[in-house]
C-alpha cells in the first residue's frame, strides 16, 4: 500500500472528546481516493459511489501525524476499486481500515464512462512513453 498524504491534526479536527473527529477523517480519506483515482484514469471527472463498512481501529489526538495509503483492488469498465488504511505516522499504530471504495469515471454529462485502464500506471512511466 502507497501512503502518500500525511495530514496533521489540529484543533479543528477534534470531536468533545478531543480525539480525531471520525467525519474529518472520512472527508481526507474521500478526498485523497478521488485525487488517486483523478490521476490514475487521468480524468478531473470521477465520484465516490461506494465505501464498504468503515473499521474505526484507534484513535488520534492533536499533533499526531495521519498517513492515509491506497491500493487499487480492481479495475472496472467505469470505476476502479480501492482500499485505504489510515494509521498514525509515528507510531505505525492502524487507527482505520476501509476495505473497498468504488470510485466511478464520468464523462462531461455525469453519466459513467469506460476509462480503459487495465493496471496501475505511474505519472513518470507516461512521461517517458511519450
Amino acid at each position: 500500500m502507497n501512503f502518500n498524504t500525511r495530514k496533521w491534526v489540529k484543533p479543528e479536527d477534534l470531536n468533545p472528546n478531543d480525539s480525531l473527529f471520525g467525519g474529518k477523517l472520512l472527508a481526507w480519506i474521500d478526498e485523497e481516493a478521488a485525487l488517486y483515482t483523478i490521476i490514475q484514469l487521468e480524468n478531473p471527472r470521477v465520484v465516490t459511489k461506494h465505501m464498504t463498512e468503515i473499521n474505526f481501529m484507534s484513535s488520534a489526538k492533536q499533533g499526531d501525524i495521519i498517513e492515509l495509503g491506497i491500493e487499487v483492488v480492481k479495475f472496472g469498465k467505469t470505476s476502479l476499486v480501492l482500499k485505504c488504511e489510515a494509521r498514525n505516522k509515528m507510531t505505525r499504530e492502524i487507527i482505520l481500515t476501509v476495505d473497498s471504495i468504488t470510485m466511478v469515471n464520468l464523462d462531461e454529462n455525469g453519466k459513467p464512462k469506460l476509462h480503459g485502464k487495465t493496471k496501475i500506471e505511474y505519472v513518470k512511466d507516461r512521461f517517458n512513453d511519450k
